[in-house]
């Protein structure tokens, strides 16, 4: 398939700047992959699509405050630095703007949250194909116990924020109510819509819940440039499957009951841990680079939660593969599904309302 089938046209203004005042106040399109049929909701109204016997697995990966304010020790010029993924302690590679003035060798140091210079340092050590460079930190032994003080929220590029009150509120609602595990760069945020007590309501229910974790980079946000799929190289991103939750997949599947991922990484996870082991989950810990787009054979997954995603990314290719298993045509139930969302004014992207697809 092209990637210009994955294009579509969003109106600046259907791009949710900020959060719904309740999480679970968002809106939820219903898509039911038999007939095309789609209906319009309530986030809230999803306990009526949930049975009991169904099992939910969401990502309790937590977002890290990854974004850094910093400036070249030689030449006082300033720098934003996006921490992507750990090496070892205080080894990180990383996105770094401008990107043409962090040579290797390049010094530099962190602003505190008073615009203050902290004790803290970096040099850039070695750059990669991606034109991300590598950082040693000094001055802490951990440079993770110095992101809350020094770290921002690392919102998409195309959420903008003008005031520190703005972004003390992103510092909760960009990020679920169950995260666990830090790591992620980017919200999985097909969660960001559940509360305590939706999710003690879906329990009450008798679906099961459980977790996996996978640790989201930017790569997230980034469209597929490749003018046909089969020649894009996804990113990676690091994963857990406990046993609990394999176990837990391997018995639902056996009793003919729904698995329902949140979110796209969920997928990723559950899809590519059965595809390496006969169409079973076992316990696994690892990195996936897994392109899930049409046609492709799902194992594992029997619903979808997720939020309404950018053209040509390889979210929303996800999703039209979902839409219609094993077959091409799902590219033009979703397409057809957001034009309608368009039309009843949705909010798209992180902050925006989400999609079930059935």
């Amino acid at each position: 398939m092209r990637t210009a089938d994955f294009d579509f046209a969003l109106p600046p203004e259907r791009i949710a700047q900020h959060p719904a005042p309740r999480r679970d106040e968002s809106r939820l399109l219903v898509l039911h992959r038999g007939n095309g049929q789609v209906e319009h909701r309530r986030f809230r109204d999803v306990l009526e699509f949930l049975r009991a016997g169904d099992l939910l697995v969401l990502n309790n990966s937590r977002v890290i405050p990854a974004r850094l304010r910093g400036r070249n020790a030689r030449s006082g010029g300033q720098f934003e630095i996006l921490l992507l993924e750990e090496n070892t302690g205080n080894d990180w590679w990383a996105m770094v703007r401008p990107a043409k003035r962090a040579r290797v060798g390049t010094q530099i140091v962190f602003r505190g949250a008073t615009d203050n210079d902290a004790n803290l340092r970096a040099v850039v050590l070695e750059t990669n194909e991606e034109g991300h460079r590598r950082l040693q930190f000094s001055g802490s032994p951990d440079i993770r116990r110095e992101l809350e003080r020094l770290g921002e929220v690392p919102l998409p590029p195309y959420i903008r924020r003008t005031n520190a009150g703005e972004m003390r509120e992103d510092r909760e609602r960009y990020q679920t109510v169950f995260a666990r595990a830090d790591g992620s760069v980017a919200a999985p945020t097909a969660g960001l819509h559940f509360t305590p007590e939706l999710l003690e309501q879906i329990r009450d229910r008798g679906v099961q819940i459980c977790f996996i974790t996978l640790h989201v980079g930017a790569g997230t946000f980034l469209p597929v440039h490749t003018e046909v799929l089969a020649a894009h190289r996804m990113h990676e991103e690091r994963f857990a499957l406990d046993e609990e939750t394999a176990c837990a997949v391997n018995e639902a599947k056996a009793a003919g009951r729904r698995v329902l991922a949140v979110g796209t990484t969920t997928v990723r996870v559950l899809e590519s841990v059965a595809a390496q082991n006969g169409g079973k989950l076992v316990k696994n810990t690892g990195k996936t680079g897994i392109f899930i787009h049409p046609p492709f054979r799902f194992q594992i997954v029997d619903g979808l939660l997720t939020n309404f995603h950018l053209p040509r990314s390889t979210l929303l290719m996800l999703v039209s593969a979902f839409a219609a298993p094993d077959e091409l045509r799902g590219r033009e139930m979703i397409l057809s599904a957001y034009a309608e969302a368009v039309r009843e004014r949705y909010r798209f992207y992180s902050y925006g309302d989400a999609m079930l697809v059935l």
